[in-house]
């Protein structure tokens, strides 16, 4: 057991893969996931993530530049793939050292490789099977499986 963990009931692989005490995770919820939820989720032991989606790239670097400043703890990125300034953004969060990158949509294997090759985490949320076993191949660490029931 991870010596972070506080209650070996709740440990999992999850805490020792983004460095947190509980394996709980706050989303990346559009509009409401900003750098206050972030940083309190971060701070309580789960991973808090930041939804950049909605936001603006000045305004993704200052929700991420809050979080720092209110916790040393790991905390995550959502991000979406269809974003004009991916690039950009995928290299602010290499250079600010952010733990974790989420992505509503499977990134490309360009993307993940950056990542991983910058010790990011990497968690796309995928739809079907073969996304999964598609994005797998690319190494990613870990895929948010949604679907509709």
């Amino acid at each position: 057991m991870d010596s972070k963990s506080t209650d070996r009931r709740l440990y999992t692989r999850f805490c020792d893969l983004v460095g947190v005490r509980y394996p709980i995770v706050q989303t990346g919820m559009g509009g409401v996931a900003g750098s206050r939820l972030t940083a309190a989720t971060a701070q309580a032991g789960g991973l808090g993530v930041i939804a950049a989606a909605p936001m603006t790239f000045d305004q993704m670097a200052t929700a991420i530049t809050e979080v720092r400043a209110a916790t040393d703890a790991p905390f995550g990125v959502n991000l979406r793939t269809d974003v004009v300034d991916l690039d950009q953004r995928v290299d602010h969060l290499i250079a600010e050292g952010v733990q974790v990158a989420s992505f509503a949509q499977a990134p490309g294997r360009a993307i993940v490789e950056r990542l991983k090759e910058a010790g990011v985490v990497v968690i796309p949320t995928i739809g079907a099977v073969r996304h999964a076993e598609k994005v797998a191949e690319w190494g990613v660490d870990a895929v948010i499986a949604q679907g509709a029931e």
